[in-house]
């Protein structure tokens, strides 16, 4: 039988392997009627800004075969209503680690994000998205200038002494380039993947469906995309992975560690079945005591 579902992620340890995706699990306290916060792994909470942003115009959302598109536009209460309201309501937590993202529109605005972070005692981990653009650079994704990338990571790297987890994307050159890059400027953890871009149309009406045109694919659709990268990425790297990406069953879990991810995060997934989450913890616990095996066991 399995004693322990415990993943060591570096300075991150959680009591089991399945976490939630940030954008896609709110601040923690939306998803409490629905399960029990302290049976995952970790939360990662809506990605914060320094001020209020209110989002992309509506539509914002589509669904797509064996998917759902989103241009949300990084929609949040800002730091400082964090501060005082959305984390002060996860105190209760006694289990679950909870991981805050930061997606700054600037170097300067990251490092003070982070740097705010860093004194909360109830942030076990910060993660970075690097796919946001970087306005003082002409509005280039972190993610696509190596340059820019590494001076940000080094000034948000001194910034804090939590765990650092960049998340990347797969809409870049070269991957398993942009991981090794994180490795070599201090990142902790990798997550990955990121939505990939896409486009729908609105025929009726005989326009884009989104006002900026594209917007980001999540979703089963996205799996064998997401399943690839960490793949690559896991043999280039040290780091630990959180993989995601599409995961909807169990079985998706599996394959997310067999390939080379630590831990893996749902994200779609947690608007169509709001607990599942919690399920597949117990369902992984069936799965590895069915076969005789331990988490570590799974990978390739």
């Amino acid at each position: 039988m399995v004693k322990s579902l415990e993943v060591n992620l570096g300075k991150l340890i959680l009591q089991n392997p399945i976490t939630t995706a940030s954008g896609c699990f709110g601040y923690g306290t939306d998803f409490c009627d629905f399960l029990d916060l302290d049976n995952l792994g970790a939360i990662t909470l809506k990605s914060i800004t320094k001020a209020p942003r209110a989002g992309n115009p509506t539509p914002r959302v589509a669904e797509t075969p064996s998917g759902m598109m989103n241009s949300i536009g990084l929609a949040n209460c800002g730091i400082k209503e964090f501060l005082e309201e959305k984390l002060p309501a996860l105190e209760y937590l006694k289990k679950v680690k909870v991981i805050a993202n930061i997606a700054g529109h600037s170097t300067e605005e990251n490092v003070e994000l982070a740097e705010i972070l860093n004194s909360q005692k109830r942030v076990d981990a910060i993660e970075l998205n690097i796919s946001c653009p970087n306005v003082d650079a002409g509005g280039l994704a972190f993610c696509q200038d190596m340059a820019q990338l590494k001076v940000l990571l080094r000034k948000v790297r001194v910034k804090t002494d939590k765990p650092l987890i960049v998340k990347l994307a797969v809409n870049v050159h070269d991957i398993v380039s942009l991981a090794q890059t994180c490795e070599g400027e201090g990142a902790d953890i990798l997550s990955l993947i990121n939505t990939v871009t896409g486009m729908e149309v609105d025929i009726e009406n005989r326009k884009l469906f989104f006002s900026r045109g594209y917007a980001g694919l999540s979703g089963p659709a996205i799996r064998p995309i997401a399943l690839k990268a960490v793949y690559d990425v896991a043999r280039a790297v040290k780091l630990p992975l959180i993989g995601m990406g599409g995961i909807a069953t169990v079985e998706d879990v599996v394959k997310f560690l067999m390939v080379g991810a630590d831990a893996i995060s749902v994200g779609m997934m947690n608007f169509v079945q709001p607990d599942i989450s919690e399920k597949l913890v117990a369902e992984l616990i069936e799965y590895l005591n069915q076969r005789g095996m331990k988490v570590e066991d799974l990978k390739l």
